[in-house]
């Protein structure tokens, strides 16, 4: 290929538009912000939850003529997003936005893109202490408290519960899980021993994990998944439910989870599951670009900026299954 830098005004412009689409997104006409390419980073690429992250973050950078490329690990390895962030790194890309899978292992790499000058922004999952310049995403403690409040509402008799996280590592699902104990704890409630555990994002071990709570606990009230990883494994969580049907059926036991993605709504329509308390990750990845884009121009940006929450249930659950 022809140096851009030597070619004519004309040709220069075909080759940068041949370049960005190369990344898989769409551009918008020609002006200064093409210029700008973005990445968005997620914890683990098979989780569905981020799907929703990366179409919003494409459909903004759509409308405002600059480049989202989303990329990351396809299972949540902490080593592995840090790997990819550098390589983000040496691309020259113009912003990185990160769903934190370990809030210390980015700190070093995004002091690294800082000093090149590399917009840093997290979104989902958050590494407070490190050199990042914004956070956009979940109130995560008021979360947790959600789903806390929500459980009370299906189950009144206070009982045992247990907590399915996914990263032990992963800031944001440790502040869901000190939500969950603020409100159930006071009101009665006991969390067994091994609560929480950690499937580490992987939705088959998240079914086996409740699999394994159940039969080494008959009498537990409740599984709180801090997100929705066991219900994205829609076969096997039918399983599970069906397997405890005549429980939950009487409400002697009783699950409330995060998110609300297509999956889980079915789950709740099929009274599987009693309530869902849903993140906004399309809003994230349109905030993130909005974010990251005001920030390379010099513009200052909140801190934090919260996505809202949706309470699901199977009363108000046709409002949020839309075809």
């Amino acid at each position: 290929m022809r140096n851009i830098l030597t070619a004519t005004p004309a040709m220069a412009l075909a080759a940068m538009l041949t370049m960005g689409s190369l990344t898989g997104s769409v551009r918008a006409p020609a002006h200064a912000a093409d210029l700008y390419r973005f990445a968005i980073v997620p914890k683990a690429m098979n989780n569905p939850y981020f799907d929703l992250a990366r179409d919003g973050c494409e459909s903004e950078a759509k409308k405002l003529g600059v480049t989202c490329t989303y990329t990351g690990p396809v299972e949540q390895e902490p080593a592995a997003q840090v790997q990819i962030i550098q390589d983000l790194i040496s691309q020259h890309v113009d912003g990185i936005a990160i769903s934190v899978a370990d809030a210390a292992s980015v700190k070093r790499v995004i002091h690294q893109a800082r000093q090149a000058g590399i917009v840093v922004i997290t979104f989902d999952a958050d590494s407070p202490d490190s050199e990042r310049q914004a956070y956009v995403g979940t109130d995560n403690a008021a979360l947790g408290r959600a789903l806390g409040q929500m459980l009370l509402k299906a189950h009144p008799k206070p009982g045992p519960f247990a907590i399915v996280s996914g990263g032990p590592a992963a800031a944001n699902l440790a502040q869901r899980v000190e939500g969950v104990r603020a409100v159930l704890k006071p009101a009665g409630w006991t969390e067994i021993g091994g609560s929480p555990t950690f499937c580490n994002d992987d939705s088959a071990l998240g079914v086996q994990q409740m699999t394994d709570l159940m039969t080494a606990n008959p009498n537990l009230a409740a599984i709180v998944p801090v997100g929705g990883w066991p219900l994205f494994t829609q076969g096997a969580f039918t399983s599970f439910a069906n397997a405890h049907k005549q429980a939950l059926t009487s409400g002697a036991f009783s699950i409330v989870s995060a998110d609300t993605l297509p999956v889980e709504l079915h789950a709740l329509q099929a009274g599987q599951v009693s309530g869902l308390v849903g993140q906004r990750p399309f809003e994230m990845g349109e905030k993130a670009i909005d974010i990251m884009l005001a920030l390379k121009k010099g513009q200052a940006q909140p801190v934090t900026t919260y996505a809202g929450l949706d309470e699901v249930i199977k009363e108000n659950v046709a409002r949020f299954n839309k075809p």
